[in-house]
């Protein structure tokens, strides 16, 4: 887990800011979509002034090496080879995440961890990353104590509505085109 020990951003939900707390991971992912679980899953949790939980999750299938995974291999390797729950990492920059396109799913749910507090406000990144295997062998060493998984099965959705959010696509005509001409 990394853990922010001051401020590492926000974001905004329906006029409430939520501050960027820490992240974690989970592998294999504890969202499908279409029936699909991916090899990792990063939760970013982010916490309101009245104590609100809204979490962005990020999927990953095996590909290309995750730039911002690998920026933090020494500590993780650290953290796996040592066992301790905790490393310091120093300056991470959040913003170094590049969390991808713009569409992503929202739906109210709870944390996938006991006590599994319900309320929680959950935004899922569309566009699925890249990640190694070897990094999520790496990552599931030092989180997984020794065990394949560290995440929740998948739960029904019960009567949970689910949102997909796109941004508008522009689209010019040709009799919308102004033309501009200098002397």
């Amino acid at each position: 887990m990394l853990q922010w020990e001051a401020d590492a951003g926000a974001l905004w939900i329906n006029g409430t800011k939520y501050d960027l707390k820490q992240l974690h991971w989970h592998s294999p992912s504890e969202h499908a979509i279409n029936g699909q679980r991916y090899f990792l899953e990063m939760h970013m949790v982010h916490q309101s002034a009245d104590q609100k939980i809204a979490v962005v999750g990020i999927l990953y299938r095996t590909g290309r090496p995750d730039p911002f995974i690998a920026g933090l291999k020494p500590y993780i390797k650290k953290i796996a080879n040592t066992h301790e729950a905790e490393e310091k990492v120093g300056v991470v920059d959040p913003s170094s995440l590049k969390r991808g396109g713009r569409s992503y799913y929202r739906y109210m749910g709870s944390l996938t961890t006991p006590p599994c507090t319900e309320g929680v406000v959950w935004t899922i990144i569309k566009k699925v990353r890249t990640v190694s295997k070897e990094q999520v062998h790496l990552l599931r060493e030092a989180v997984n104590d020794g065990f394949e998984m560290n995440a929740r099965p998948i739960q029904k959705i019960n009567d949970r509505i689910v949102s997909l959010y796109q941004p508008r696509k522009l689209q010019i005509l040709e009799e919308d085109i102004v033309r501009i001409e200098t002397y």
